[in-house]
């Protein structure tokens, strides 16, 4: 089944023309398009896409772009300015550098990506759910997750815009003006970042220094604009991948392609509620073999508490909760794939300690936990959380864990097994809907599947 749409058909007649003007473009700086591929809007899930005019075999290169056609914060026209200021341009994000250079190159009537950056009209074509109405997003999108993770980022965002990137045009009017360059643009600009750059891996070192290894993760690289790469869409079962050389980045084959099929890219092992909120699309049920549910530590521990009854049950779960909060973050959550529980350890060592008597727990605090579990006992953790494992739980475990998923199924707004009825009539009925609609109910439905199934694994 193909994937549902990544970027909108852009309005209006011109479309083709600049595409035209762009492969142009490419010509131009030194972008290499292998022949047995083109870029076209027609036989492809998306608005733009690449096609295979010819068989590719594994190994073959679809196209080479130079590092010098690449569009971020050290290649871009202010690039100088960027660096010699950096220092005042730090924020949670780090990428406020590369914003203030597409700002810049965007509204700029001579900057050499024009071609490249002409494709999106005014960006108005990017349909992240940060662009939906708030009522919207709770209404469609209420337990996904996705609601929460929007209205953190509409804060960063305006808060970086404000405090970190305003000063600095207002220091620099001569080439940024908040009257050109407002939020609504810098808001659409970070949606673009989120769902068409790259980011280069992280070189590994070979450090025998053991000081050194115990220093601080690096920062990760900072985004990227890939002209070319970014107009192949996504699947999770793609057919090709973008490779990093010192001189340029490389699309390269995965597996073979017959002629007129579509070239696809993959973002990663990416949940559709993920693929919604950074990028704008959703894979079609049950096509996303990356799908999961959450189910969040908070609602274990209050499953928990129902069976207080006395001062005694109470100070034993105040002290069970005091030893997992040193083990994890409340507001953390447990992570469900199709196949079982995709942070096992963690949710074996919530539901054993939380099942603990009170003379168990003081042997395990006496002993400072468990020791580090060896290979064989984390292959054995792994199978018992897995789907084939989970019935034959601990009947205290699959009460714990059952009246926990029921509770997590009723944070999307509805209780029971209705939960996943009313979604599954609605997925026979999709031509129905907006595109908005069915792209939330891809999401809701893939994630309360995964819970109805976790329910029916875990009846006592």
């Amino acid at each position: 089944m193909a994937t549902a749409a990544k970027r909108p058909k852009v309005p209006g007649g011109s479309e083709l023309t600049r595409l035209q003007d762009f492969l142009r473009w490419c010509d131009s700086v030194g972008l290499v398009l292998s022949s047995k591929v083109s870029v076209s809007n027609e036989g492809t899930v998306a608005d733009y896409g690449m096609l295979a005019t010819a068989d590719i075999e594994e190994g073959e290169v679809l196209f080479t772009v130079p590092r010098s056609a690449l569009l971020h914060q050290g290649t871009a026209e202010v690039s100088a300015l960027l660096e010699k200021e950096k220092s005042s341009l730090q924020s949670s994000s780090g990428w406020v550098p590369l914003l203030l250079a597409l700002l810049h190159e965007y509204t700029s009537s001579r900057s050499r990506w024009t071609p490249y950056l002409s494709l999106w009209t005014d960006f108005r074509t990017l349909d992240h759910p940060m662009f939906w109405s708030k009522e919207e997003r709770e209404r469609l999108l209420r337990g996904t997750g996705v609601p929460e993770a929007v209205d953190k980022d509409l804060t960063n965002i305006r808060r970086e815009y404000e405090d970190v990137a305003l000063p600095f045009m207002l220091r620099h009017a001569d080439l940024w003006s908040p009257r050109t360059h407002t939020l609504d643009l810098y808001t659409r600009l970070v949606a673009f970042v989120m769902a068409y750059s790259f980011q280069e891996p992280q070189e590994e070192e070979d450090n025998d220094d053991e000081e050194d290894e115990e220093e601080e993760e690096r920062a990760p690289n900072p985004p990227m604009m890939v002209p070319m790469a970014d107009m192949l869409n996504h699947v999770s079962n793609h057919n090709a991948n973008l490779e990093f050389t010192p001189d340029s980045l490389k699309m390269v084959c995965v597996r073979p392609v017959r002629r007129g099929d579509e070239v696809f890219n993959t973002y990663g092992q990416m949940a559709n509620w993920q693929l919604l909120h950074m990028y704008g699309f959703t894979e079609p049920y049950p096509s996303n073999g990356n799908e999961t549910a959450d189910v969040p530590v908070s609602n274990l521990y209050a499953v928990a508490a129902r069976g207080v009854q006395s001062d005694v049950d109470r100070r034993l779960m105040e002290e069970q909760r005091e030893v997992l909060g040193e083990m994890m973050q409340e507001r953390g959550a447990f992570v469900f794939g199709t196949h079982g529980c995709l942070t096992d350890s963690e949710l074996h060592t919530a539901l054993k300690v939380l099942c603990m008597s009170k003379d168990e727990l003081s042997e395990f605090k006496d002993n400072d936990g468990w020791e580090e579990d060896e290979e064989d006992e984390e292959e054995k953790v792994s199978q018992m959380f897995s789907n084939d494992g989970l019935p034959e739980l601990k009947a205290s475990w699959k009460r714990l864990l059952h009246e926990t998923v029921r509770l997590t199924l009723r944070s999307y707004g509805d209780g029971g097994g209705e939960v996943v009825e009313r979604d599954r009539a609605l997925m026979e009925h999709t031509a129905a809907l907006s595109c908005r609609q069915q792209r939330a109910l891809q999401v809701r439905y893939g994630q309360k599947s995964i819970l109805h199934k976790l329910m029916e694994l875990s009846k006592s």
